[in-house]
């Protein structure tokens, strides 16, 4: 008797005659399995994807924009009042914000906030009976699972694309300068106009902002963590602004001699050289001087300028922080008061 084999859904089937029916059934049970799963996300998450478009203002930096001064992208609503998540970059220094729901309605949308240092920015709608996306966790992600990306590339409205998470924890620079850390990297396709518009999962849940494409590559898409998406969002709804330390420094990365390292005991190898003070800045009052190499902030080790953008965060602001530097062999320490950051971009 030939031996009996069990796949994947359950049914026995004998090897012989009736092996290509069987695998024929298997493979229609799994194209089933996964188009059941983008089906249902888009279901639940389209009705709330919408097209962002923006009068923008003359001299600006160019986006998706028609030759008329129209910029489009995308965004999601996460609130039923009306909270719209989008990228910093679609919304960033419009003159107007229109938004068209699934449904085909239009509203004029009043900007929250926006920072530019994450590529996330906050709009609002006054409309009735908003269907919203529920945020899910990004940091129980895998790597390989299923994702699925809406949005409106080129201003196809509520195109869905399918793909995986490709990996974790990539960095992304954004037009600030700025380096976001845990963003997600996708093959889901995207497209221009897909900008703002959400990652999700099978679920239905909003894991990631989509945010970047590397052209001509193929299959290389980022999203903005919902982790650092629902951060931000609570506070430019509360603030209007993400509340950031500022020194008021220009610097650029240095490599150190091993010797000065053991002879200083300092933490790395690498440090930020000081290249310029703002006149009246917290760095200038400290007594920080012109080739200055920074090499610790209170303890922690400074390899480099985006390492120094992480530790000014909003809990350094008007407290004392310790600055360890090397000034012309010597190691020494200096206190510095950080001030909050004037602009989005303002972030040593």
């Amino acid at each position: 008797m030939p031996p009996r084999v069990k796949n994947i859904v359950d049914h026995e089937y004998p090897f012989g005659g009736n092996s290509g029916q069987a695998g024929q059934d298997v493979d229609d049970g799994l194209l089933d399995a996964y188009s059941n799963a983008v089906v249902h996300a888009a279901e639940t998450v389209g009705p709330a994807v919408v097209n962002v478009g923006v009068t923008t203002r003359r001299g600006m930096r160019q986006r998706l924009q028609s030759p008329n001064g129209q910029g489009t992208g995308s965004g999601f609503i996460f609130t039923p009042d009306g909270f719209i998540l989008t990228n910093s970059h679609v919304v960033h220094d419009g003159a107007s914000i229109e938004v068209m729901l699934a449904d085909g309605r239009s509203f004029a949308a009043q900007l929250i906030g926006d920072d530019p240092d994450t590529d996330l920015a906050v709009i609002r709608i006054q409309a009735p009976h908003l269907a919203s996306v529920r945020l899910g966790d990004s940091r129980k992600l895998r790597v390989g699972q299923l994702v699925i990306a809406i949005g409106n590339p080129y201003g196809f409205q509520c195109t869905v694309t399918a793909g995986v998470v490709s990996a974790l924890g990539r960095s992304l620079r954004t037009i600030s300068g700025r380096l976001i850390d845990g963003v997600i990297q996708t093959d889901a396709a995207l497209n221009p106009g897909n900008s703002g518009g959400p990652l999700v999962t099978a679920a239905g849940d909003a894991i990631g902002i989509n945010t970047a494409v590397i052209l001509p590559a193929q299959g290389l898409c980022f999203a903005i963590p919902s982790a650092m998406a629902e951060f931000v969002a609570g506070r430019l709804i509360r603030h209007g602004k993400i509340r950031r330390g500022y020194l008021g420094i220009a610097c650029q990365n240095v490599s150190l001699s091993r010797r000065m390292v053991r002879l200083l005991d300092l933490p790395a190898e690498h440090g930020v050289s000081v290249i310029s003070l703002e006149k009246s800045s917290p760095a200038r009052r400290a007594g920080l001087m012109q080739g200055d190499i920074i090499v610790a902030i209170d303890t922690a080790p400074i390899r480099t300028v985006d390492d120094l953008h992480r530790h000014l965060t909003e809990d350094r602001i008007a407290r004392e922080s310790i600055l360890t530097l090397i000034r012309r062999g010597t190691k020494l320490n200096l206190t510095v008061v950080p001030e909050e950051s004037r602009t989005g971009g303002d972030i040593n």
